[in-house]
């Protein structure tokens, strides 16, 4: 008998495995165990949906099921069409009722979040037979761990006398979601590319964020299940552009460091340590006399932001904390925090604006919330290093600025905030938050937990759907999801202990 996966309780993890048979009914969550390295190749041809073996195999009789909850349901000419999921089988069916002979229904099984389904489509197809009024699919695996595939399903029917056709919306079972965080995390997780090894395909410095959300939330939860995505993106990424995670921008050079350093931290792997140093090693070559220091946004051009060095300061200082007997890194550190301290990018109103002018003058540009955030990271880990007081009174400064100026209706709100979760915006906040977190973990009397948690709960409340994915507005409101939207979410939940 193989066991495919484990329980979590009220009271922890459980050390039985989840059986073949009599699953208890009232669970609360599954781990599920770390995929192969190398993913199985597909064996079904083009268009077709191979068959998946988890705890059970495709095809199954929903009568054998240990659960079932009715997450999501649809209607169409008063049919009622329910997709079913059996969370102690790892399972779901689709159901049509109230109809005629005839009437057909199926289901679609998706990998990448319900953005397709194309290898999945019409699963257990069937029709209503003779003489009655509805009928149900075989259940079949919400996720195939075989190849890494973080599933969701959807239940589809149309009346047999009719075109038309209506879907439910995606769900899944419990697996790896027994919290807000883990099942933040799982839904991130339907957007990492196995073949890129990156998020959403290939995002780049986006990516590095969305992968640090994800071993943050390891850390936080407990659950190892996707730990499997830091040596997967290291090893199919190490040679890419610059090599060693570099290239020209500096601040990508930067949230790739930070994402070797928290892989370092999870698993004790010095390889990730060693290409974090590499990374900090990069920056440092542009460090330039321009307006008295700092490090350029980019190598081949003169432009001094706030970003950039933020990061050069949390890696360095980050750095000098994991390396027994470091100065050189803890001298970068003190040298950049001395630079940026009396560069003019902080303003009057203790925010960050973007920059510089090449007059070395604040640029009066954008205060994002990311710059607000990074630098409470990199003062807390300064203060690690150095025992300074003065460090977190400084950011404690700063952060009280920013929780109140970038609050819009009970939440942080980014500065022009659209509706949409592609490209570069919709990651700010995330790293905001996860600075605002491990300066006030820092902090003994945690003086915004009370924030982070009123955040996380409007966004719970307010700006999620039945698959666990996230928009960008936190109170609620139009948006798309993608992984830049639930990577700020899963970095808020991280920050929260959600």
């Amino acid at each position: 008998m193989t066991l495919f996966g484990r329980r979590r309780t009220a009271a922890g993890l459980s050390l039985a495995a989840t059986l073949l048979a009599a699953a208890p009914a009232a669970a609360t969550g599954t781990i599920a165990p770390a995929p192969p390295a190398s993913p199985a190749p597909a064996t079904a041809a083009p268009g077709t949906a191979a068959a998946v073996c988890d705890l059970f195999c495709d095809a199954r009789d929903p009568s054998a099921a240990t659960s079932e909850r009715v997450p999501v349901s649809s209607s169409l000419y008063g049919r009622s069409i329910r997709l079913h999921l059996s969370d102690n089988d790892v399972m779901g069916w689709a159901s049509i009722d109230a109809g005629d002979p005839g009437d057909e229904v199926w289901l679609d099984r998706s990998f990448d979040g319900g953005r397709s389904w194309s290898s999945g489509s019409k699963l257990g197809d069937t029709r209503t037979p003779d003489g009655a009024r509805g009928w149900r699919t075989l259940m079949y695996n919400v996720d195939d761990w075989n190849t890494a595939g973080v599933g969701a399903l959807r239940a589809c029917g149309k009346a047999g006398d009719r075109a038309e056709i209506a879907c439910t919306a995606w769900a899944r079972v419990d697996r790896n979601a027994w919290s807000r965080g883990t099942a933040a995390a799982t839904a991130l997780m339907m957007s990492y590319d196995r073949g890129t090894g990156l998020f959403g395909g290939n995002g780049w410095w986006t990516a590095a964020n969305a992968l640090t959300a994800v071993i943050d939330n390891a850390r936080v939860s407990g659950m190892p299940s996707y730990k499997y995505a830091i040596a997967t993106t290291y090893d199919k990424n190490l040679r890419a552009q610059g090599g060693d995670f570099t290239n020209d921008y500096l601040d990508d050079t930067g949230w790739w460091g930070l994402a070797w350093v928290a892989a370092y931290d999870a698993t004790g792997d010095g390889r990730y340590l060693a290409t974090a140093r590499a990374d900090a090693d990069h920056m440092n070559a542009s460090w330039s006399g321009v307006c008295g220091g700092g490090v350029l946004w980019n190598r081949t051009k003169t432009y001094k932001n706030a970003i950039t060095n933020e990061l050069f300061l949390q890696l360095n200082a980050a750095l000098h904390n994991r390396i027994p007997g470091d100065t050189a890194y803890l001298e970068r550190a003190q040298r950049e925090w001395s630079w940026f301290r009396q560069s003019g990018m902080i303003n009057k109103d203790h925010l960050i604006n973007d920059g510089l002018t090449d007059a070395c003058a604040n640029n009066g540009q954008t205060t994002w919330t990311y710059n607000q955030g990074v630098v409470l990271g990199g003062l807390t880990e300064l203060f690690r290093a150095t025992g300074d007081s003065g460090l977190l009174s400084t950011a404690r400064e700063l952060a009280d600025a920013s929780t109140s100026r970038l609050e819009t209706d009970g939440v942080l709100r980014e500065p022009g905030e659209s509706d949409g979760c592609t490209g570069d915006g919709p990651s700010f906040k995330g790293a905001y938050v996860r600075g605002l977190g491990r300066l006030d973990a820092q902090l003994s009397d945690h003086p915004y937990a009370a924030t982070l948690d009123r955040w996380a709960d409007a966004a719970y409340a307010r700006d999620r759907n039945s698959l666990d994915q996230y928009g960008p507005h936190w109170n609620g409101g139009a948006g798309a999801t993608d992984y830049g939207c639930q990577q700020s979410v899963l970095d808020l939940l991280n920050a929260a202990g959600q």
